[in-house]
């Protein structure tokens, strides 16, 4: 459960895991189940680097499973611009929450039936994943 409630655009956890482990746990069930972590934005710093702001430790990796992702691309040239797949980990005292975006709902915006199939793939993957790390 997310600080703010769960929104219904993603699949959430909130572990008993430190912040750092969160990260390395999540990064090894992502990998588990065939994506890749392309980018690794550190809110955290950047905030304060580029507007001097303070920030709770909070990390977004850009998700990748390069099979999902080329069926996607096959099927809409332009999908590009929803990928990849966002999974954030971010600290709440000393637990944190983790959660990745909701490909269905992602993907849903775009109005071709053909790229269901692969949402919902890539759905039941983070979710997988996701549980796996909330399971410990």
């Amino acid at each position: 459960m997310a600080a703010q409630g769960n929104p219904s655009y993603g699949i959430f956890a909130r572990i008993d895991t430190p912040y750092e482990q969160a990260i390395e746990k999540i990064t090894a069930a992502l990998k588990d189940e065939g994506f890749g972590v392309l980018t690794e934005i550190d809110v955290k710093k950047t905030l304060k680097e580029k507007i001097g702001k303070d920030f709770r430790r909070y990390v977004i990796l850009g998700a990748c499973s390069p099979n999902l992702a080329s069926q996607a691309l096959e099927t809409e040239l332009d999908i590009g611009l929803l990928l990849p797949c966002n999974v954030i980990v971010y600290e709440e005292g000393d637990k944190s929450v983790v959660a990745a975006m909701d490909p269905i709902v992602a993907l849903g915006i775009v109005e071709k039936p053909e790229l269901q199939g692969i949402a919902q793939e890539a759905r039941q993957r983070l979710t997988r994943a996701i549980q796996r790390v909330k399971a410990g």
